[in-house]
């Protein structure tokens, strides 16, 4: 007879792990988290985030718009991408963003912007070395004065 403890057995996540292009169908069972950030030309953080207890121990479907392929050359692959993204930062929950330190990220500063404007919670991630991390921190600091007046 053997004995299994929780830390040889493989969890099975509580939640789900939407990739664009994958439409995402809401379920009241759970909270889903739109992953805003780079993608181009930025480390694949999204994955990690997928390995860390937020995913796995958590009811939290997660909505990621990196997909495994993407040619950005072909105008209706783009065209998809941003509908997708669009649609998908609506219905989420709430956005974790993460500005890393290898990209500007000029499409994650905009919805950061965006998004920073509404009432939807919003978790924000910065690199120290990110080289716009002063436009991070100032949208938040004007974004959370507008909506304190």
């Amino acid at each position: 007879m053997t004995t299994e403890t929780t830390a040889t057995r493989q969890v099975q996540p509580l939640g789900r792990y939407i990739v664009c292009p994958e439409v995402y169908r809401p379920d009241v069972k759970r909270t889903a988290i739109f992953l805003a950030g780079g993608i181009t030309g930025c480390p694949d953080w999204q994955e990690q985030i997928k390995q860390t207890p937020l995913y796995r121990q958590w009811r939290v479907d997660l909505l990621n718009p990196r997909r495994p392929s993407f040619d950005v050359s072909n105008p209706a692959a783009t065209q998809e991408q941003i509908e997708w993204e669009f649609n998908h930062l609506r219905a989420a929950d709430a956005i974790l963003f993460w500005f890393c330190a290898e990209q500007v990220q000029p499409i994650a500063l905009f919805e950061l912007g965006r998004w920073s404007m509404t009432t939807k919670p919003l978790f924000v991630g910065v690199n120290p070395n990110y080289p716009r991390k002063v436009d991070v921190y100032e949208q938040l600091k004007l974004a959370l004065y507008a909506k304190m007046v």
